[in-house]
């Protein structure tokens, strides 16, 4: 996949995670922290593999494994929350961005 296609989902990725940590904030249920959590973390890794990417940065591969793992957990979490389609929406871009993180690791 090309640099800049991969850099677009990182950073989508990133603002459906940010979408979905604003929308579970506002839920006030405190069952959501982890999920709130995974959502803030997520966000910030997918940014900075993004950022490493777009610097061509010898350390992205490393990053880019990081990620995939961090979307896959918050994908996990945000599907426990099925009925809230902020959640929904936050756990398909995370599946879609491990995915391409994955397949992506060994040809960076």
């Amino acid at each position: 996949m090309e640099n800049q296609k991969i850099i677009d989902n990182l950073y989508f990725c990133a603002a459906q995670c940010n979408h979905c940590y604003d929308a579970c904030n506002l839920e006030h249920d405190s069952k959501m922290v982890l999920c709130m959590t995974n959502d803030q973390d997520c966000s910030e890794i997918c940014r900075l593999t993004a950022q490493l990417m777009e610097r061509n940065s010898p350390n992205a591969d490393i990053f880019m494994k990081l990620c995939e793992q961090m979307c896959e957990r918050c994908a996990n979490e945000c599907a426990k929350y099925d009925t809230m389609a902020h959640c929904n929406e936050c756990a398909e871009a995370c599946k879609k961005c491990a995915d391409m993180c994955h397949e992506n690791t060994m040809a960076y």
